[in-house]
């Protein structure tokens, strides 16, 4: 091999392994992404007061990934089990709205963001019984093909 060959591959072995070999993230508009995550809890929540608890199934992320922490729960429970325990839940109240009375997103890529915030509303039950109810959430929030999925999270009720 000749010499100028040699220095040639030595310099293009040297470049090469200099690269960063970081898989590159495209930019994304953070603006836009805090507007569609907001958008799709003022569905979520529209859908509730819609269709009742067991609307959320749409917006649940129905991956093995997917956790969610409830009220008076100590541990993190999977898909199956949060869907078992709103389909559970679900006939015993007549009228639930809710809304949100403070909500931070805070987008980490074009599919990624996580919130915090206060959840307001009030709930009645079968027997007319009004129940106003606040809640601390926070999680993370994972744009499908079907738009924007709770991915984790946690809520917890709040004294008043």
């Amino acid at each position: 091999m000749s010499k100028v060959l040699c220095i040639v591959l030595c310099f293009i072995l040297c470049v090469w392994s200099c690269s960063n070999n970081e898989p590159v993230i495209k930019d994304f508009d953070p603006v836009k992404v805090e507007g569609e995550v907001k958008k799709m809890f003022e569905n979520y929540h529209a859908a509730i007061k819609e269709g009742g608890l067991k609307a959320e199934f749409d917006y649940l992320d129905q991956s093995p990934d997917f956790f969610w922490v409830p009220p008076g729960y100590s541990s993190a429970l999977d898909i199956d089990s949060v869907q078992a325990i709103l389909t559970k839940n679900a006939p015993l109240y007549s009228a639930i709205d809710f809304h949100w009375t403070h909500l931070v997103v805070h987008p980490l890529s074009d599919r990624i963001a996580t919130f915090t915030g206060q959840v307001g509303g009030v709930m009645a039950d079968t027997n007319g019984m009004q129940q106003i109810i606040s809640i601390l959430e926070s999680g993370t929030v994972i744009k499908r093909d079907s738009g924007w999925k709770l991915l984790s999270g946690q809520s917890r009720t709040l004294d008043k």
